[in-house]
């Protein structure tokens, strides 16, 4: 059983079980990526999905996938409903990495919270141009070792983006719980932090 077992969420609690060490969204998971400078596989869903529990029976439970995911990434579980806020945050941040959007929703994010890659249902073997799972997360985790100052900058970009949209509508529904990641919008310099700013090269 991995720390979702202490869950409330029913959502949650269904991958309680999984051989993958899923943990909730939290500061002190957000503390131990940064001090671990580990890439954050985070997974979002409601009980009710159907494509949830597919990938759930599929990758989630094959162990090799399993063993893979807990030796290179911190995992984290969030159920929509529970946390509409983070939901609302990367979906927009998946459409605007894949063009694509819907539940499961899977992102792979830095250790600091910020998204460069993701997508939706993947299949446990790959389907024509859809990578595998385990595709997706060999390509997260090449790209986050190999790549990373394109990846931050990825990430930089598209949190300016969404963080651009929400100063402009003052959208009520945007809680002040995503301030520890908006809130480093360098308004100014633009990208996020006080360090100094990578030029950017990549296309959404």
């Amino acid at each position: 059983m991995n720390q979702l077992q202490y869950e409330s969420s029913p959502y949650l609690r269904q991958h309680a079980d999984n051989p993958v060490d899923w943990l909730p969204w939290s500061e002190e998971m957000l503390a131990r990526a940064r001090r671990e400078n580990r890439p954050i596989v985070l997974s979002i869903g409601y009980s009710t999905c159907h494509w949830c529990h597919v990938m759930e029976r599929e990758s989630f439970r094959d162990e090799d996938v399993a063993a893979f995911m807990n030796e290179h990434f911190i995992n984290v579980k969030v159920d929509r409903e529970e946390r509409p806020d983070l939901d609302q945050l990367y979906l927009e941040a998946v459409q605007l990495l894949s063009r694509s959007s819907g539940w499961p929703l899977n992102v792979f994010l830095t250790p600091e919270g910020k998204p460069f890659y993701g997508g939706t249902y993947f299949p446990p073997e790959p389907s024509g141009r859809q990578l595998s799972w385990f595709q997706a997360l060999q390509y997260a985790l090449y790209n986050f070792r190999e790549n990373r100052q394109a990846v931050e900058r990825q990430g930089d970009r598209i949190l300016q983006t969404i963080a651009q949209g929400i100063q402009g509508s003052n959208d009520p529904r945007i809680p002040v719980s995503l301030d520890p990641i908006l809130s480093r919008f360098d308004e100014v310099h633009g990208g996020f932090g006080d360090a100094p700013k990578f030029p950017d090269f990549l296309p959404l």
